[in-house]
């Protein structure tokens, strides 16, 4: 049976995983890295932070690099490609793919439903 205080210690540690790919969301994070940053065994932390976050590490990691490149392009980015790449993904087709089986809409479809400022004359 899980404790009050180790149920404390399994919500800080992914606390701390959380705040750590917010912070180093430019470099791979795989399971290992993140799995180490807690402390815990990969298929340990996977379970843990699953059930604490309710989506898998995988989808958590692309949500928030989708949700920042949503982000850039609301602050006037341009450049689609540069955006996708920035969020994770090789190309922009497959920035598209992935999110559509996520809640956030993907950089290039994000753009295109954008409308831009027009320029003053």
């Amino acid at each position: 049976m899980v404790t009050d205080k180790q149920i404390q210690d399994h919500r800080e540690r992914i606390r701390d995983v959380m705040l750590y790919i917010r912070e180093h969301l430019d470099e791979p994070l795989n399971r290992e890295v993140l799995a180490g940053v807690a402390g815990f065994s990969v298929p340990h932390f996977h379970r843990l932070f699953t059930a604490h976050i309710g989506e898998n590490i995988s989808d958590y990691v692309r949500r928030v690099r989708l949700e920042r490149a949503g982000r850039r392009l609301r602050m006037g980015a341009v450049d689609i490609t540069e955006v996708a790449l920035a969020a994770g993904y090789e190309t922009t087709p497959r920035s598209a793919k992935h999110s559509n089986n996520s809640s956030v809409t993907p950089p290039v479809n994000f753009a295109n439903s954008v409308a831009m400022p027009q320029p003053k004359f």
